[in-house]
C-alpha cells in the first residue's frame, strides 16, 4: 500500500520535512496547517516542490471545531472552510481532516452535527474536495470511532467518510472490531501512531507521546488488519505527535517512521520482505582507542589473552573462553577515549541478515578490504553502531578469523570468563526508541519491557533485547538529558563461573574495581538471608547482588577507560534479569569515581 506521513511528526521547516519523507521513500503526505502557515512558499510552490520529489498531498488538516454549534458560529464556520477548500485547490489535494469538536459552543445533538457536516461536504463538493471526520480521543460530545460513524452515516453525503486514527481509537480502549461494519469507501483515511501505555490525560498523553508503530504498546497492526478487511484500500500514514521526534533531525526520523510501516506491512500481510534471521551469538565485541595500553592493561588484569593480529589493519584479537574482544588502534579512531564501535553477531545466515538489514533501511556500511580479507556485511545501528553479520568459525571454515595471523599458540587458564553475557549500548537521547525497533525488526530481536532507573543526575531508560535462549543480549539505554558524549559510558558483561574469584584474580592483576557503598550491603542484609562471611566478601570486592524467582544475580564493574567499562556477572538458576534493582547504585558509584579520580 501506498504510505505518507504527517509533517507534524518531523522537525525542521516544512522543505526539510518534505525532503526527509521523500529520501525515507514515502509516497505521500499530510500537510499540517501549522507547516503550511509558516513556510514562506505559496501553495503552489508547495505543490511543485511535492511533484518535483514525488510526493503526492494526500491530507490537508486539520479543520476544527466545525460541527454541532449554533447557526450564526456554523456560518463563521463555513466561510473558514471555503477559505481552506480555496488553499486545498490550490495545494492540489482533496481530502481534509475534520476533527470532532471541543468548542465549548459544540451541543450534545447527533442529528445538528450530521446537517452541519453535510453542508460542509455540500461545500467541499464543489471544490472537489472530500471531508473525513474523525473522533478527537477528548471530544466535547463525540470521542469514539463508532461515534463519528453513526453521524457521518446518518449525514449520508458522497463528499463525507471518515477519519480513523489509531491512537484516538485504543488509548480510549475501544473495539476497533466495530471498524469492520464501516463500508470501505466511506474510510476516506487511515492515520497511524502507537504509544507507551501511560496512566495520564489522554490530551497530553497524545500530544507529547505518541510514537510509530511497534514501539509502544498498542495492537497497531491489530487495527490496520481490521481497517482492511472493511475494504479501505487508501494509504497508511503516520501521524505522530512527540517532543523528542520533534527535536531531532527529519532525516534519521523519517526513515525510522518508513521502516515502521514496511515492518506494520509485514505484520499484516500486505508486503514480503526477507524473512528475519535471529543470531546466534555474539563473535565479537571491537573496541576503538587511540591508545592501546589503557585498554591492554584492563584487559590483561580481565585474564584475556592477545591472541592474534589482523593481517592489514591495526587491530588485535584478545580471547579468553568464547568472549573475543577486538581492539582497534588505526588513524580513524575516535580521539576521545576508548570506545564500543562494533559488534559481530554470529549469524545462520549473513547474507539473509544483511538483506533483511538493507530491506528495513538500515545503512550497509562501505568496507575497506583486500581481495583476501573474509566477506563481512555490515549495517549501522541507530547509535551508529556497526553490526557485523558472522557465520560461526570453526577450525575448518574460520570466516572472519582467517583474517587474523596467530601470535598465541594456546589460551593461558584466564579468570573464568566464559563469554560474553550481554552488551550495553547508551543510545543518543532522540533514538532510544528508534533503537528498541531497530534491533527488533532488523535483528530479529524480543524487545523486554521499558524499564526506567534513578541516576542521580535524572532518570535513565532502558530497554533489554535478546534472543529467546539469552545467547544475545543487548540493553539500550538513554540517560536523563542530551549530553555532547551520549550521557552514559558502554559497557561489555563478561559471563564467569565464579564471580568472587574473577574478582579477586582481577585485583591482584592490578585491576580496579567500582567502589561501592557499604549502605547497599546493609539493605541486603536487610532484604536477603546470606551464609556467614558472604556479604563482607560481596563488600570487599563491590560484588553487587540481586535475587528474583528465578534464581540469582552477583555481578560487579571495572572502572571506566575512555568511555567503557565491563562488568563481571554470575547467573545461577534461570535468572534473566540484568541487575536493574542495583542500577542506581552502580550509577552513583560511577559518578563518584569519575568526580574523585576522573575515571
Amino acid at each position: 500500500m501506498r504510505t505518507s506521513i504527517a509533517t507534524v511528526s518531523l522537525s525542521g521547516s516544512l522543505t526539510e520535512k518534505l525532503t526527509a519523507a521523500a529520501r525515507a521513500g514515502f509516497d505521500g503526505v499530510e500537510i499540517f496547517e501549522n507547516d503550511l502557515l509558516a513556510s514562506p512558499l505559496t501553495p503552489e510552490e508547495i505543490r511543485a516542490r511535492c511533484a518535483d520529489l514525488g510526493l503526492t498531498i494526500d491530507l490537508y488538516q486539520p479543520l476544527r471545531d466545525i460541527e454541532a454549534v449554533p447557526e450564526a458560529e456554523f456560518a463563521r464556520n463555513l466561510r473558514r472552510a471555503r477559505h481552506k477548500f480555496e488553499l486545498m485547490r490550490r495545494l492540489g489535494t482533496d481530502t481534509v481532516l475534520v476533527c470532532s469538536s471541543v468548542s465549548p459552543l459544540a451541543e450534545d445533538d447527533d442529528a445538528l452535527a450530521a446537517a452541519q457536516l453535510s453542508q460542509l461536504a455540500d461545500l467541499a463538493q464543489e471544490f472537489g474536495v472530500r471531508v473525513a471526520y474523525e473522533a478527537l480521543a477528548w471530544g466535547r460530545h463525540v470521542s469514539t470511532y463508532d461515534h463519528a460513524w453513526r453521524i457521518v452515516e446518518t449525514a449520508g453525503h458522497p463528499a463525507l467518510g471518515t477519519c480513523l486514527d489509531s491512537f484516538h481509537i485504543l488509548s480510549r480502549g475501544s473495539d476497533p472490531k466495530g471498524i469492520e461494519d464501516i463500508a470501505g469507501e466511506k474510510i476516506f483515511f487511515l492515520q497511524l501512531a502507537d504509544a507507551p501505555l501511560l496512566a495520564m490525560d489522554v490530551l497530553q498523553w497524545s500530544r507529547h507521546y505518541r510514537c510509530f508503530p511497534g514501539q509502544g504498546g498498542f495492537d497497531v497492526a491489530g487495527l490496520v488488519q481490521h481497517v482492511l478487511s472493511a475494504g479501505y484500500d487508501g494509504p497508511l500514514s503516520l501521524e505522530v505527535f512527540n517532543d523528542v521526534f520533534r527535536q531531532a533531525d527529519a532525516g534519521p526520523t523519517a526513515i525510522d517512521a518508513h521502516r515502521s510501516l514496511l515492518v506494520l506491512q509485514e505484520t499484516v500481510g500486505l508486503a514480503r520482505l526477507p524473512a528475519p534471521v535471529v543470531p546466534t551469538g555474539v563473535a565479537f565485541a571491537e573496541l576503538v582507542t587511540p591508545d592501546a595500553e589503557p585498554v591492554s592493561a584492563l584487559l590483561g588484569a580481565l585474564g584475556f589473552a592477545r591472541t592474534a593480529r589482523h593481517r592489514g589493519k591495526p587491530v588485535d584479537l584478545w580471547q579468553q573462553g568464547e568472549a573475543r574482544i577486538l581492539v582497534n588502534t588505526g588513524p580513524a579512531v575516535r580521539r576521545d577515549g576508548t570506545a564500543l564501535a562494533a559488534i559481530g553477531l554470529e549469524s545462520p545466515d549473513p547474507d539473509g541478515a544483511a538483506r533483511r538489514a538493507e530491506a528495513l533501511l538500515a545503512p550497509v556500511l562501505p568496507r575497506r578490504r583486500t581481495p583476501e580479507d573474509a566477506q563481512l556485511d555490515a549495517v549501522a545501528a541507530p547509535d551508529g553502531t556497526e553490526l557485523f553479520f558472522c557465520a560461526r568459525t570453526t577450525p575448518e571454515l574460520p570466516g572472519w578469523r582467517a583474517d587474523f595471523t596467530d601470535t598465541l599458540g594456546q589460551l593461558p587458564p584466564g579468570n573464568g570468563v566464559l563469554r560474553i553475557d550481554h552488551l550495553a549500548l547508551t543510545q543518543p537521547w532522540h533514538q532510544f526508541d528508534e533503537a528498541a525497533l531497530f534491533h527488533r525488526s532488523v535483528l530479529g530481536l524480543h524487545a523486554q519491557e521499558s524499564v526506567d532507573v534513578a541516576d542521580p543526575y535524572g532518570l535513565l531508560r532502558s530497554r533489554a533485547v535478546t534472543t529467546p535462549d539469552g545467547s544475545v543480549r543487548i540493553a539500550l539505554s538513554v540517560g536523563p538529558a542530551p549530553t555532547e558524549d551520549g550521557a552514559h559510558a558502554q559497557h561489555i558483561a563478561l559471563a564467569v563461573e565464579d564471580v568472587v574469584a574473577a574478582a579477586r584474580r582481577f585485583r591482584e592483576a592490578g585491576g580496579r574495581l567500582l567502589r561501592i557503598p557499604a549502605n547497599h550491603y546493609d539493605d541486603l542484609a536487610a532484604r536477603f538471608d546470606f551464609a556467614e562471611g558472604e556479604l563482607e566478601t560481596y563488600q570487599e570486592l563491590g560484588i553487587l547482588y540481586d535475587r528474583d524467582a528465578g534464581g540469582e544475580f552477583r555481578h560487579c564493574y571495572t572502572r571506566t577507560v575512555g568511555r567503557v567499562f565491563f562488568e563481571l556477572v554470575q547467573r545461577d538458576g534461570d535468572y534473566r534479569g540484568y541487575g536493574a534493582p542495583n542500577a542506581p547504585v552502580r550509577l552513583a558509584a560511577q559518578h563518584t569515581a569519575k568526580r574523585l579520580t576522573g575515571g
